[in-house]
């Protein structure tokens, strides 16, 4: 990923990440089992990732159009405590979230791959769009990941906002150190 001198210096004020669900975590697919449930594919490394990123300090959070129990339940898994379900207008409730916790829409960046990400998108610091994101949203986004949605963009974003702040080794050390503790913890507990 090219990142111009301009892009770096935005990338460096970010403090928040915010990511679609359906086409940035999955692979835009929504599958209905026979007894009606719904069943989503997440990609592990993209979870990795967003473990990583809340590790380096970096507030991560879910916003998508739907409301789903399976996304809720990804969320818990990554430790994700933020999730806006069933979020109509992403821009508005982008604001709500920014004031909310104090931050400037520009500590924050957005991650979106359709229509309905796209004024979210415009107002966020730094735009981030996966490579199968439709023409529209490419076209405005910061930065294009060369992973396409459900394998491996958030990963991407993740790594392009912690390596360009410097932190990624330090992040990822951190998130080392939380598994290697919590892993003392059960031995000595069992």
């Amino acid at each position: 990923m090219d990142i111009s001198p301009e892009l770096r210096a935005r990338l460096e004020k970010i403090t928040a990440l915010v990511f679609d669900v359906d086409g940035v975590l999955t692979q835009g697919a929504i599958i209905y089992t026979d007894s009606g449930e719904e069943a989503k594919a997440f990609d592990v490394k993209d979870g990795l990732g967003m473990r990583v990123a809340a590790a380096g300090g970096l507030r991560v959070t879910l916003m998508t159009g739907r409301a789903s129990s399976v996304v809720q339940r990804r969320a818990r898994d990554l430790h994700i405590d933020e999730i806006l379900q069933r979020v109509g207008d992403k821009a508005g409730a982008l604001r709500t979230f920014a004031a909310h916790r104090g931050l400037d829409l520009a500590q924050i960046a957005f991650v979106g791959d359709d229509l309905n990400d796209l004024e979210a998108m415009r107002i966020a610091g730094v735009s981030i769009a996966p490579v199968d994101a439709v023409p529209e949203i490419r076209d405005i986004a910061s930065l294009v990941t060369e992973a396409p949605g459900g394998r491996g963009c958030a990963r991407q974003a993740v790594e392009a906002v912690l390596r360009t702040q410097g932190r990624w080794e330090q992040a990822v050390e951190s998130y080392l150190s939380g598994l290697a503790e919590r892993d003392r913890g059960r031995r000595t507990e069992a």
